[in-house]
């Protein structure tokens, strides 16, 4: 759709990757805030921030190469490709990396582990709602043919491999409002009273169900595992994980209210 955002003879800066810093820059502002309100040390907050993004992308890229195995097999050459380079991989593969290392990260640190999670849950989904809007300008991750009115088209060359000038379903941005709407949710729950993991886990419930619904219309280039994509067989996992943090017992590792939440209260 817009894929430079600056272009000069044969320099040009994608908008894909100006968007996913903002997205990132964006995600840290809220989670830091989060942190501060649940007394979170800053600097140990912004060292997991960062080191979640790396794991993220290392995931992100595993899971890519895993899900078109035989395309790179096929062509090795491929995989060092500005098309490979460029692309996003399978986010769930970078949520699962990105956990796997937080974990990791708040017991070494001593950091309450559903606490910590609660505090990145709003900034990963407003990260997803902007880096979302990267990837429509960029035409990846396009969506199935569509005849609605909202059809889109992309015409640049530089958004190949999207199929150019064909009515696309704008699955990027059904994502990117979806997104959105989880963002709003989650940070105005996380600044109520709640149990350590509850805003965690609705996080993993509600993107997870976006993202599978999302899924149908999204063209995919992996193979089908029974009815579903391999994408959304994660998502089923992801979401089942949410609902386990969910039931726990209401009440365990209550959050306290900010001072000024607390004072209303009164």
């Amino acid at each position: 759709m817009f894929p430079k955002l600056i272009s000069i003879g044969s320099f040009w800066i994608p908008t894909y990757g100006v968007l996913v810093a903002l997205g990132f820059l964006a995600g840290l502002w809220i989670t830091l805030r989060l942190a501060k309100r649940a007394g979170l040390p800053h600097e140990k907050i912004t060292n997991l921030a960062v080191y979640c993004v790396i794991w993220g992308i290392v995931g992100a890229k595993l899971f890519m190469f895993l899900f078109n195995l035989g395309d790179y097999v096929r062509n090795p050459g491929q995989i060092f490709s500005m098309d490979t380079l460029q692309a996003a991989g399978v986010f769930h593969g970078g949520f699962l990396a990105a956990i796997l290392f937080a974990a990791f990260y708040i017991r070494r640190e001593r950091l309450p582990v559903l606490g910590t999670m609660d505090v990145f849950a709003p900034g990963i989904a407003i990260g997803q709602a902007i880096g979302r809007l990267g990837c429509f300008a960029a035409g990846c991750c396009w969506g199935r043919e569509c005849d609605l009115p909202w059809g889109v088209r992309f015409r640049s060359d530089a958004a190949a491999p999207v199929p150019l000038d064909k009515p696309l379903h704008p699955v990027q941005l059904y994502e990117s409002a979806a997104d959105l709407l989880i963002f709003w949710f989650l940070y105005r729950r996380a600044q109520q009273q709640h149990p350590a993991g509850r805003i965690i886990g609705l996080y993993m419930v509600l993107y997870s169900t976006a993202r599978f619904i999302i899924e149908f219309y999204r063209v995919h280039e992996q193979s089908l595992v029974g009815p579903f994509s391999l994408t959304q067989w994660i998502a089923l996992g992801v979401f089942a994980a949410g609902l386990v943090i969910l039931s726990r017992k209401r009440g365990v590792g209550t959050q306290p209210l900010p001072p000024r939440y607390a004072a209303a209260k009164q």
